[in-house]
């Protein structure tokens, strides 16, 4: 691949992105917060809260952070799966030439 077409899908990459950042931040905002799964995360603070005997805060918290790192895990995990990919596809290549 000649370096015209990387810039050409890095910039497209990018201009994807910025679409959907450019949509208002209170409407999705308000979108999100009505969803059901709002609820159920009120609730599942409210119990690690009185599990762990530990304020509503601190609960948030720590069920945010461990949303994350799953989400860091399973980036990183995708990440890795297509980086194998691509040196597979480019020794294929690399052998054809």
């Amino acid at each position: 691949m000649d370096r015209d077409s990387i810039q050409l899908i890095n910039t497209a990459i990018i201009k994807s992105k910025e679409n959907r950042l450019e949509s208002s931040y209170e409407d999705r905002l308000g979108e999100v917060c009505s969803r059901p799964a709002m609820k159920a995360l009120s609730t599942a603070i409210s119990e690690l809260s009185d599990e762990q005997s530990i304020s509503r805060d601190q609960a948030a918290v720590i069920l945010i952070d461990t949303v994350k790192e799953l989400e860091k895990i399973w980036d990183d995990y995708v990440m890795m799966e297509g980086i194998s990919n691509l040196k597979t596809i480019l020794k294929g290549s690399n052998q054809r030439q």
